[in-house]
């Protein structure tokens, strides 16, 4: 459905060069441990990565786009509510240690996705011709760098793992959400795969239901109009796009998936947080920037 087999994503530990570089920068500047999948695929085509994280870096970095992920967070919070808690029983299936890690593991795709979802609709309304963002009146606030010291490294199991119970699993989110590859969030969440095995069983219908179809679209739509008010104006040269990777229908394809993929990716991880979270809390941020961290102008 997506065409995503024509350009292989590029791994973390597989980076070199000039996408090395925009690894570490992804990394430092969504205050993040990992990078996601939208940005190793997004690698797997030539120089785009680097031309189009080069073109947004300084808008992503703002206050603003750190409110606009928030507001996303919110959002998706909301919908969750209205969907009610899965009642996963991660307590008899994990022991202590085992659910304090699983936690913390929600806890940063709940704070990173909401991130990749503004981004990723920046992407596609430059990759249409759409000029997004405006021209700041002060200087803009930055973000502080680097992940937050608790936050979890991202890790993950492998995409293609030799357990017979994860290959059914993998195959059976593939097959549900119309996408060629599982996302990191379920390959991390696959790190407890009896926990992961249950959570999709009460995933799977939900993610069927005319509501949360219609309550994933609104939040795309939201995520569309909060990337067009980012700082800075901006445009995207599409001959530089041809000459950066020689396919732009293919790389316009693939943006365009992650973007419809994003918003329920979000909503599920919220609804698999109602387990231990009221949703008043889900519409905070987990990991919050105290006011006196934020930079202008670029100078603390």
């Amino acid at each position: 459905m997506f065409g995503f087999d024509k350009h292989k994503p590029i791994a973390e530990h597989e980076a070199s060069g000039e996408i090395e570089r925009v690894y570490h920068e992804i990394k430092q500047t969504l205050r993040v441990t990992g990078v996601n999948l939208n940005f190793r695929s997004w690698a797997g085509f030539d120089q785009f990565l680097p031309l189009i994280w080069d073109t947004l870096r300084p808008s992503v970095e703002t206050r603003e786009f750190e409110l606009a992920a928030d507001q996303i967070r919110g959002e998706a919070a909301h919908v969750a509510e209205s969907l009610g808690p899965l009642n996963v029983p991660s307590q008899e299936v994990l022991g202590e240690s085992q659910l304090y890690q699983l936690r913390r593991a929600l806890d940063l795709y709940h704070y990173v996705n909401p991130k990749l979802l503004v981004f990723t609709s920046a992407v596609a309304c430059l990759l249409r011709g759409e000029e997004i963002g405006h021209v700041p009146s002060n200087p803009p606030v930055r973000v502080p760098r680097g992940a937050p010291l608790k936050m979890l490294a991202m890790e993950m199991e492998t995409d293609d793992p030799d357990d017979d119970q994860l290959q059914s699993l993998y195959s059976d989110i593939k097959e549900t959400l119309s996408i060629p590859s599982v996302n990191s969030d379920y390959r991390t969440l696959a790190l407890w795969p009896d926990y992961l095995t249950i959570a999709w069983q009460r995933l799977k219908p939900v993610v069927q239901l005319p509501e949360y179809r219609q309550a994933t679209e609104q939040l795309r739509e939201t995520s569309r109009r909060l990337a067009r008010g980012l700082p800075y104006r901006l445009t995207l040269d599409l001959r530089a796009v041809e000459d950066a990777c020689a396919s732009s229908e293919a790389v316009i394809e693939k943006t365009e998936s992650f973007e419809q993929l994003l918003p329920g990716l979000i909503v599920n991880i919220a609804l698999l947080q109602l387990d231990w979270q009221q949703g008043a809390d889900l519409y905070k941020s987990p990991y919050p920037i105290a006011s006196q961290q934020f930079e202008v102008g670029g100078v603390r």
